[in-house]
């Protein structure tokens, strides 16, 4: 990797690699989903050479099992750009920190001072404010009066209680005393009886009402006092918080993002989201290498971000797989950054599913199965409405089939449809109690060590890069998908899955986690490496059919 030095001192990297026979692309690279141009992957392989080879870095990324604590790898990013007198070349990035020399990667957009700043004025804020609360938190005088105010709750509680068990063993002693004056021949030495037990009953409520009054009167001093020392530390508390988000305020207000049009916003006005943006957002390699780019009058041509070293334990990353831009941090900020710049088309936008047939599998007067080729999706998209659905109601008018339950749009096989509400009613309710056996068959990338199974990973939506999914033991919901491989060829592994849980992507992260499989499908764009289709598919389901109430199953072989 050499750089070439100009009067602008700037980090334009040449190629090392012949690049005179490969084309330049017609458009900007689309940063969310795209297969890396041909002059991306070899910047990309010239970077990830020179990486291989800095011993001055102490952070290994993961890629050393010996390192401890393990650490997981970074995000880096390529930019092919084109200086002002033709030449091509690149940029090189990384997300976040590095922790070695960073003199081959383009600069932070915003940094600090090494000299005296806000920031380490503010922090020094923040860290008095946590030494405060540490205090306030654990001082003896707030332990006592919090282990007062417990100790009078609790006695409180058990006296109460005591005089209640008091009050009933007095109520049953009168029971039996009124039902003796009930057979007593002496009527009115039995009405003066009643009255005085009467009356015993109602000074006990008195005096428990009393009672309570009491604890209560000394529960609210003891509450009083503790509460001076809680609300002392919620004050501090609070204040830390507000000068931690003022503080970050006028960090992003520091971020100023440039685009081709030489326009200049902060972040703040780039994220309009109700209170601050991400963390971290403006630290990615993308917007770093555009915002060089276009500050030293660099044309970019192609762009590409790949990860390096190990994964982390909740979403999927592979050593030197490509990788599109996040959305949370990212989308916003390159939307300004690309603003009037010819890019490729978006893949998820593309309908895929056009003139593809929707074969019939099988039709009665309840249910209807289909083979939904890959590319067509289930229902309409936010972008594309051609769907099973949408030719579900051209096909058959005002009340079409109705999706029992769906396919991702590039997984093919059986889908399911029901034609009146009481069967989709009875349908979903067999999928909802997973009686409904079902099989995909799935090619992956790699020799997967084991031959069967079952992987029980909880996965959630991943909410800084949706629709992507991510492993969460905290906040996801339990998948559980049994597997059993059948052959295994030229590095790939065919395998069948039954999944016992229906969560979204579950088979396509649970083939490509580390966790799980660590083999991701071929052709999968999200979670492995694009292909001419993504290798999945629905082949066989099992149910009872609504109306016969007979076991029926159904099998379309795979066409891979």
């Amino acid at each position: 990797m050499q750089s070439i030095s100009t009067d602008k001192a700037i980090l334009f990297n040449s190629f090392q690699t012949s690049i005179g026979e490969i084309e330049l692309p017609a458009r900007f690279t689309f940063p969310f989903y795209y297969e890396p141009h041909p002059l991306s992957v070899i910047a990309a392989g010239e970077l990830q050479q020179f990486m291989q080879k800095q011993e001055a870095w102490s952070d290994k990324f993961g890629l050393n099992a010996e390192d401890k604590p393990l650490k997981t790898g970074k995000m880096f990013g390529v930019l092919v750009v084109q200086n002002e007198v033709g030449e091509l070349g690149y940029l090189a990035a990384f997300s976040g920190k590095l922790d070695g020399p960073t003199n081959h990667f383009v600069p932070f957009v915003y940094n600090l001072p090494e000299t005296d700043n806000f920031y380490t004025k503010g922090m020094r804020v923040i860290e008095s404010l946590g030494v405060q609360i540490n205090e306030a938190g654990n001082s003896p005088e707030m332990a006592k009066t919090k282990s007062d105010l417990e100790n009078l709750k609790a006695s409180a509680e058990k006296e109460i209680e005591n005089y209640r068990v008091e009050m009933r063993n007095a109520k049953a002693d009168r029971k039996k005393q009124r039902k003796a004056l009930e057979n007593s021949n002496s009527e009115s030495n039995a009405e003066f009886l009643m009255e005085k037990l009467a009356n015993e009953s109602r000074h006990q409520r008195y005096l428990l009402k009393a009672l309570e009054a009491e604890w209560q009167s000394k529960i609210q001093g003891a509450q009083k006092n503790y509460d001076v020392f809680k609300n002392e530390l919620n004050r501090l508390i609070e204040e830390r918080a507000l000068s931690s988000a003022d503080l970050q305020k006028q960090l992003f207000d520091k971020y100023r993002f440039l685009n081709r049009a030489g326009e200049s916003k902060r972040l703040t006005e780039i994220i309009q989201a109700d209170g601050l943006p991400p963390s971290g957002a403006g630290d990615c390699a993308a917007p770093k290498l555009l915002q060089y780019a276009f500050a030293n009058t660099l044309k970019p041509i192609a762009l590409a971000e790949f990860w390096w070293g190990a994964s982390p334990k909740t979403t999927i990353r592979h050593h030197k797989k490509y990788y599109p831009a996040c959305n949370s941090k990212c989308k916003p900020i390159l939307n300004f950054m690309l603003k009037g710049m010819p890019l490729d088309l978006n893949p998820m936008w593309i309908e895929h599913g056009q003139n593809k047939e929707l074969i019939t599998v099988y039709e009665d007067d309840y249910i209807l199965l289909v083979n939904k080729p890959f590319g067509l999706l289930s229902v309409p998209g936010k972008e594309i409405n051609e769907s099973v659905a949408s030719r579900m109601i051209e096909k058959y008018g005002e009340n079409p089939p109705m999706l029992v339950h769906r396919l991702d749009m590039d997984t093919s096989g059986l889908l399911l449809l029901a034609k009146s509400t009481k069967v989709h009613k009875n349908l979903q309710a067999q999928f909802l109690k997973r009686t409904v056996k079902k099989r995909y068959v799935a090619l992956l990338e790699g020799e997967c060590s084991l031959a069967e199974g079952v992987i029980d990973l909880p996965l959630r939506v991943d909410l800084e890069d949706r629709p992507n999914q991510m492993v969460c033991y905290a906040h996801g919901k339990r998948a559980v998908t049994q597997f059993e491989v059948t052959e295994i060829k030229n590095g790939k592994t065919r395998i069948n899955f039954f999944p016992q849980t229906g969560r979204t992507h579950q088979l396509r992260v649970h083939a490509a986690h580390p966790l799980g499989l660590n083999c991701p499908i071929v052709g999968d764009i999200l979670y492995g490496t694009d292909n001419d289709r993504m290798h999945l598919h629905a082949e066989y389901l099992e149910f009872k059919h609504p109306e016969t109430r007979k076991m029926v199953s159904f099998e379309v072989k795979a066409e891979f």
